[in-house]
């Protein structure tokens, strides 16, 4: 793999793993916001009967905001871990382009020496 190519793949990875991380931060916050706003009770007058454990305490939400936090939380998931996978493909294939650049140039110093 030429340099080109692995920096292409380090953009890429990058380019995944920050939005995914901001996305769990964002969700993060998002969480902690509901569990100080909503009720700690189901409350039917405004459909406030979905439940969600947030650091062992149980909240009562919307079902279109239990809908929206969820994918908000999977998505930036899976966004972090394809970002994840690809800096290990990086880093492998850094790895074995310098392991192979070592081994040229210690041939090449028992070829000179």
């Amino acid at each position: 793999m030429n340099k080109a190519q692995l920096a292409t793949l380090k953009f890429f990875s990058l380019l995944f793993l920050l939005p995914g991380l901001a996305g769990l931060i964002v969700s993060a916050m998002v969480s902690t916001h509901y569990l100080g706003t909503l009720p700690k009770g189901p409350v039917p007058a405004e459909m406030r009967m979905t439940p969600r454990n947030i650091h062992g305490i149980v909240v009562y939400q919307t079902a279109e905001e239990d809908r929206k936090l969820n994918l908000m939380e999977y998505s930036s998931v899976g966004v972090f871990v394809l970002g994840l996978g690809l800096g290990l493909v990086y880093l492998e294939q850094w790895s074995a382009e310098r392991t192979r650049e070592a081994e040229e140039e210690g041939e090449l110093a028992e070829y000179l020496g």
